[in-house]
């Protein structure tokens, strides 16, 4: 063991200093270069080889024509339905299913014939509990420090069920006094659920389905409302035991834009964004643009008026062909979803089973509107959805039908090689989760048939 001396300790000193001035030094030099290459970073786009690719939109101009839409509308119908005010029967008529899920009786039996034989930690009560929320009242389902969630409101609701030893534990380690709320499925912020699913158990014997029900209400009257409460096997599981998840995407519709086309007729669903007395093929239509239709063409800042050769409208009947395509296949819906990696080898699964996929016109009401707003609607129903990825979905098939692309251009781009291939994410404000199943799927009882 070395001794280290005063007159050492001078020597070496100046050394130190130096070496520590140099990493500081490296240090900001790296980071004047990573501010550079974020300045200077370019975005590629996703080079399609189909002879579509140059009517194809990009992110931004795809961006740009989702978001310059009408959402108030579709908000303030989510809302009316969330707070039974409306149903869904307005959009497709009397006729419609209005989905809404009945409990399976065989799990209110199991239940009533486990009652006698619960004991130790099995003897709790799970509760089943249908949330309907407006998605725009909320930064989402997820509780997350400094949000309004609603995982956060229905828990802090559900803290003055829960049992004297789980409240003393949260007292030692001075935590909310809060219930724990299992859910079928995180909706993210701005979007809206009719009957999301959630569950929470407790050791005590005399909370009552009603209790929790008024007790939830009462927080946000008029954003959330709570469907039902029923008491439920205590194996029942609101994500693991689901069988399906339906979503129901609204997109508003332009007053410029196509009105209900036929299916029949193919020449006018190929030539949808030509000009009705036009029979040139669309890269001619540029011809028949005035200044006056300028500002409602999508135009790119780095293209400039090269972006006016673009459609600007598209076919609700050719999303419906593009959709239908998915249906009863199990794929693998990677390139569609975001916020998680593209390629990983752990974690869950990224192949989904679509079992209804189909697009239709509506009109919802509207006060500017004497006969409502017309809009297209996407029913979307599989075992499981990625992350972002009914959003996407929406977005990437109105893109194609744009662009004029073949019934099966969503299933290429499954097989693409980057993410950038899709477009990007719809607004949140047209999606809403409708409902989860836990018996088998039925293809009858659809909003879209």
């Amino acid at each position: 063991m070395y001794m280290l001396t005063s007159s050492t300790v001078k020597l070496v000193a100046p050394f130190i200093s130096k070496k520590k001035k140099l990493g500081r030094f490296r240090d900001l030099v790296s980071m004047s270069v990573m501010e550079n290459q974020s300045e200077n970073k370019v975005y590629f786009h996703y080079n399609h080889t189909d002879s579509c690719n140059s009517e194809r939109w990009t992110a931004r101009e795809s961006f740009q024509f989702m978001y310059e839409r009408p959402w108030q509308d579709v908000v303030d119908l989510y809302s009316n339905v969330v707070n039974a005010r409306l149903t869904l029967s307005t959009l497709f008529g009397n006729g419609a299913q209005t989905c809404i899920h009945v409990d399976d009786n065989s799990k209110t039996l199991e239940v009533s014939n486990e009652r006698e034989e619960r004991c130790g930690r099995w003897e709790r009560v799970t509760f089943k509990i249908i949330v309907s929320y407006s998605g725009g009242a909320f930064d989402g389902w997820q509780k997350q420090p400094g949000l309004n969630t609603v995982q956060e409101i229905v828990e802090r609701s559900l803290g003055r069920f829960v049992d004297e030893k789980k409240a003393q534990l949260l007292k030692e380690k001075c935590k909310p006094l809060e219930g724990c709320a299992t859910v079928a499925g995180r909706t993210d912020k701005g979007v809206s659920a009719i009957q999301q699913v959630c569950s929470f158990y407790t050791w005590r014997k005399d909370v009552k389905p009603c209790d929790i029900k008024d007790a939830i209400n009462s927080v946000a009257p008029g954003k959330l409302r709570v469907v039902s409460v029923s008491e439920v096997s205590r194996a029942f599981h609101p994500n693991f035991s689901a069988k399906w998840r339906r979503y129901l995407y609204i997109f508003p519709l332009s007053d410029q834009e196509i009105e209900k086309q036929s299916c029949e007729n193919e020449k006018e669903v190929e030539n949808f964004s030509s000009d009705e007395n036009n029979k040139e093929p669309r890269n001619g239509c540029v011809k028949s643009i005035s200044w006056e239709n300028v500002e409602n063409l999508i135009i790119s800042n780095d293209k400039g008026l090269e972006a006016a050769n673009k459609p600007t409208r598209f076919s609700v009947c050719r999303v419906n062909q593009l959709l239908r395509k998915l249906e009863g296949k199990l794929l693998s819906y990677k390139m569609f979803a975001r916020d998680t990696k593209a390629s990983r080898n752990i974690g869950p699964p990224t192949e989904c089973f679509m079992y209804h996929a189909r697009a239709a016109e509506a009109r919802i009401p509207c006060s500017d509107h004497g006969e409502g707003r017309k809009v297209m609607c996407v029913e979307l129903v599989a075992n499981r959805f990625l992350r972002k990825m009914v959003r996407v979905l929406v977005a990437s098939s109105i893109r194609e039908a744009a662009a004029g692309a073949e019934e099966d251009a969503l299933l290429k781009l499954m097989g693409a090689t980057c993410r950038r291939a899709t477009a990007p994410p719809a607004p949140p404000d047209g999606l809403c989760l409708v409902d989860v199943g836990y018996t088998e799927f039925d293809p009858q009882n659809c909003l879209i048939p």
